[in-house]
């Protein structure tokens, strides 16, 4: 009985050994293949949205492009000196009109173009000056808008596109469903629900990303507006002061 009590617990032994090298393996090979499952790249996930990632990819890049160009662009025309109407105040005073001019051009930013035009006019009557002072600054605004509507057209049109995406890999999930009648797995559909997932989320940060862009470039567009709008009324004051 010795004996084979000690022969049953060596086979118990060495089953339970076995057990525990066979689960060891098993669960080193989950996890190895979760881990590979799941590290997919941001490249990868783009394939999967299929050929509506092209567009998407598109506009980014001509937004991208349009906000900073803009940017810079705004940027520059909001910077003013102080001392700018102050030397054309005492320019106008002296009846030096082409140092007046000559000051305008070496600043080349849209309020020294704004007063040079309204010099030009100087004898006119002040309605008139006033007139001409006012469509060169819709003109000036008008140049530092360029590309809004773009930004506009990308933050309503991205979403759309992602939502097209979303559609197209629905469909294309559904028929690979029905092409495979009772045997259909996970993996028939799957490139499909990717698709619609990818591309609504593509077409939602371009559609973002634009919206945040126009709405910081309107914002700084309406302050060198605001800008302007003191410049001209500063100006209109200077001509009216030796009257008085």
């Amino acid at each position: 009985m010795t004996l084979l009590n000690s022969i049953a617990s060596t086979i118990a032994a060495d089953s339970v050994a076995n057990f525990i090298d066979t689960t060891a393996t098993i669960v080193a090979e989950e996890a190895v293949s979760t881990t590979t499952t799941t590290s997919l790249s941001i490249w990868d996930l783009c394939l999967e949205g299929g050929f509506i990632m092209i567009p998407l990819a598109i506009l980014s890049v001509v937004t991208m492009y349009i906000f900073i160009e803009r940017a810079i662009a705004i940027h520059k025309a909001s910077k003013y000196d102080p001392d700018f109407m102050k030397r054309i105040k005492d320019y106008v005073y002296e009846g030096e009109i082409e140092s007046a001019q000559n000051l305008c051009k070496k600043q080349d930013s849209p309020t020294a173009r704004l007063v040079a035009k309204g010099i030009s006019r100087i004898g006119r009557p002040a309605n008139d000056i006033l007139v001409t002072i006012e469509n060169t600054g819709n003109i000036e605004i008008a140049n530092l808008s360029k590309g809004l509507a773009w930004l506009a057209t990308t933050a309503a049109g991205a979403p759309m596109l992602g939502f097209l995406g979303t559609v197209i890999g629905m469909v294309d999930a559904f028929y690979s469903i029905a092409n495979s009648g009772n045997a259909a797995s996970i993996g028939d559909f799957a490139g499909g629900i990717y698709t619609a997932l990818v591309t609504t989320v593509a077409g939602l940060v371009v559609g973002i990303i634009a919206l945040f862009a126009y709405n910081y470039l309107v914002a700084h567009i309406n302050k060198v507006m605001n800008q302007l709008e003191a410049r001209t009324m500063e100006f209109m004051d200077l001509l009216n002061e030796p009257n008085k």
